[in-house]
């Protein structure tokens, strides 16, 4: 049984022993998929189960998302972003509760819950906005009485994939702006953490009953990697975005393309920040720590790497050194602690492999790590962060490890470190520490950062909805969240018209009958 602290939380949010995991929006339907058993990394109990979707069940949801469709894409945008107002609000109102589900299910401390659920706030009032201003362009004709332009319809039924390490916030990234461009939103959440998914279902589905919401509008299918298969595989999903690791990406995408459908993919990072000779050691210490070990390393955006100016590398690892041995590791709802658990047995089982070939590979362990156990570590999935001075080409370097492992790597000049930073197979996030305007443009020119996101004097995580997130190489290309991203959920059509009285052709080709 779950602990006392959360069952009142489950109460809240609508979530019992055992829960149906697939929806049509106010309607759950009974699935035969199986069962799918949510343990906390927090104390290892069980906290409820989720029934998942069988294939046929999966189709039936399919449909009725297209068929919400129909409706849906012909309300007007601005109305559709009052029901999505009205989601924020909702979520205000359970905004404890819901963080403090997010905290015990993933493990990530209650602070970084809370901060999960006002991102998903924040998107609802960014997608209310976006809401008005859904416009396209008008250009000039080389043709006499004729006028062009170009306009945005809505794309249809929009697959989401979501991963464990942020369980609500990237569905209602992708979901709310789904909404207001018309669409309607088939969600596959992580198998890690389907009561997240669950309690943000009976959410929305309670603001979408007040509103008369075409059923569909709002669908949810729990199950594990064979209905990601389902939805990137299907013939009429014209967009699927995934978030997770990047062999998932890699496997979405080739079945999505091979339908000549669109993904959108937010894939794993491996990210560095370069502090310069230059840098404040105050500012960057604490950028450093909180990328390295916030949601105990599994981030997409989490800082792996540190590559520091030779003539201060020392002073930044012994100051990293005294700053570790202050960390709290512990139960995350407990506010006084820094270090919540990795999210199960194998997350831990890759922390410690990883640490081992960081030894085989001739590294050195500065702070060498460990798995706790004993009293307040009974799920055994809590670790201590690593720091480790290493060389950027080890084979473990290049690969991301999905835990508080921090690697330190020497610099001499600002060319090397940022040939360093671009040195690994993944382009997500990025930053430099340093008081020097030349280096920060440097930086960030074209010959700087390869990544998605650059920062400067910030560490690597940490972003606001307000930007577009993503990332290059094997982090997918993909745009979710802020900017323009809301064109990706779209379809873009160009307009002429002719409001004169004879018909002259483009490029000035003469047709005469």
């Amino acid at each position: 049984m779950p602990s006392s602290v959360i069952s009142p939380v489950l109460q809240q949010l609508g979530i019992q022993s055992s829960n149906p995991g697939v929806s049509t929006g106010n309607r759950w339907l009974r699935a035969s998929g199986g069962r799918l058993d949510s343990f906390s990394p927090v104390d290892g109990r069980k906290i409820a189960t989720v029934q998942t979707a069988d294939e046929k069940t999966f189709h039936r949801v399919v449909d009725a998302a297209q068929a919400a469709f129909l409706q849906w894409r012909l309300v007007p945008a601005p109305k559709r972003g009052e029901v999505v107002r009205q989601i924020g609000m909702a979520l205000r109102k359970y905004k404890q509760p819901l963080g403090q589900l997010v905290s015990y299910e993933m493990g990530k401390s209650l602070q970084e819950g809370l901060g999960e659920v006002q991102e998903m706030i924040d998107i609802c009032d960014f997608a209310v906005g976006l809401s008005r201003q859904l416009h396209g362009l008008t250009m000039h004709s080389e043709r006499p009485h004729h006028r062009m332009y170009e306009q945005y319809h809505p794309l249809g039924v929009v697959g989401i994939i979501s991963a464990f390490n942020f369980p609500v916030a990237v569905w209602a990234w992708n979901a709310m702006i789904a909404w207001v461009c018309g669409d309607t939103c088939v969600w596959k959440p992580s198998e890690k953490t389907p009561l997240c998914s669950v309690a943000c279902q009976h959410i929305v589905a309670q603001v979408f009953k007040k509103n008369n919401v075409p059923e569909g509008v709002s669908c949810l299918v729990s199950g594990d990697y064979r209905v990601g298969h389902w939805l990137a595989a299907h013939p009429t999903i014209p967009l699927v975005s995934a978030t997770g690791s990047t062999r998932m990406g890699k496997a979405v995408a080739a079945t999505v393309s091979a339908r000549l459908g669109r993904s959108l993919l937010e894939l794993g990072g491996n990210n560095a920040i370069i502090i310069s000779e230059h840098a404040n050691l105050d500012m960057a210490i604490i950028g450093a720590v909180f990328g390295a070990v916030g949601t105990a390393g599994q981030r997409c955006t989490t800082t792996r790497r540190l590559i520091v100016h030779d003539s201060v590398f020392d002073e930044v690892k012994n100051r990293l050194v005294k700053a570790y041995g202050q960390l709290r590791i512990g139960n995350p709802l407990d506010e006084t602690n820094h270090v919540g658990p990795l999210i199960d047995g194998p997350a831990v089982k890759a922390y410690t492999s990883a640490l081992k070939h960081v030894v085989a590979a001739g590294g050195q362990l500065i702070v060498k790590g460990g798995v706790l156990k004993g009293k307040g570590y009974e799920s055994s999935c809590y670790v201590k962060p690593a720091l480790a001075e290493v060389k950027n080409d080890y084979p473990i370097v290049q690969h991301e490890t999905f835990a508080p492992i921090l690697y330190l790597i020497r610099y001499t000049t600002l060319d090397e470190a940022i040939a360093l930073q671009n040195g690994v197979p993944q382009g997500l996030s990025s930053a430099i520490m340093t008081t020097r305007v030349d280096e920060m443009e440097r930086f960030l020119s074209a010959a700087g950062s390869d990544c998605g996101i650059a920062n400067v004097n910030i560490g690597t995580s940490g972003a606001e909805i307000g930007g577009a997130f993503g990332g290059e190489k094997e982090t997918g290309g993909g745009r979710e969240s802020g900017s323009d991203a809301w064109k990706a959920y779209m379809r873009r059509q160009t307009n002429t018209i002719n409001y004169g009285t004879s018909l002259p052709l483009a490029q000035g080709i003469r047709f005469d009958l």
